[in-house]
């Protein structure tokens, strides 16, 4: 009898110890793991190739459809963001010299990518803007959270072997994105 009474006790421990351990792991990677271990492992100096890169990603307008892979050989400033994003109106400037000064030097693009944005809206916002850069569509953000996109606008700088150098997680500023560029191998001026 006594030993009966023991097994019932045993799986409680068993399954608080199991419980302990999914909610330490959950507070260490953060409230979505994928993000944070991207971060860190760019932090960390390590190669990370680019994520997803076979997708298709449909133009906004007049665009091409891309595919990441299709701009091995050049620097890519992927940016991810949303007419209705305010930090995203302060970035744009800032994104459209650094496309044309990659564009000048043969080196790369700035790719733009909406986030949970109407077509009509994002148009509007470019035309505002008078942004020259490719933008692109990601219908249901799949592509976005394979970079762990939670909060805009959000951008990710890809060297040209195709390798994650460096993310923005927020507004981007002058000084970080000339130090991102100087990361993916851009020597050039963002002159204003």
């Amino acid at each position: 009898m006594r030993r009966l009474l023991g097994v019932p006790g045993a799986l409680a421990a068993l399954a608080l110890a199991l419980l302990a351990l999914l909610v330490v792991g959950m507070l260490r990677s953060g409230p979505d793991g994928r993000q944070q271990s991207l971060d860190a492992k760019i932090e960390n100096g390590q190669i990370v190739p680019a994520l997803d890169d076979g997708r298709v990603l449909r133009g906004l307008s007049a665009e091409k459809p891309v595919r990441l892979r299709d701009l091995r050989g050049q620097i890519v400033v992927l940016n991810f963001w949303a007419s209705w994003c305010r930090p995203c109106e302060s970035e744009a400037p800032l994104l459209e010299r650094t496309h044309v000064a990659l564009r000048r030097a043969n080196a790369g693009t700035v790719l733009g990518v909406t986030y949970n944005d109407t077509p009509t809206s994002s148009r509007a916002f470019a035309r505002r803007f008078g942004l020259s850069y490719p933008l692109h569509v990601d219908p249901g953000t799949d592509f976005a959270q394979e970079y762990g996109v939670r909060a805009l606008p959000e951008t990710i700088f890809i060297d040209r072997e195709g390798r994650i150098r460096s993310i923005a997680r927020g507004e981007l500023t002058e000084q970080f994105t000339r130090n991102a560029l100087r990361r993916v191998g851009f020597e050039g001026s963002i002159a204003r």
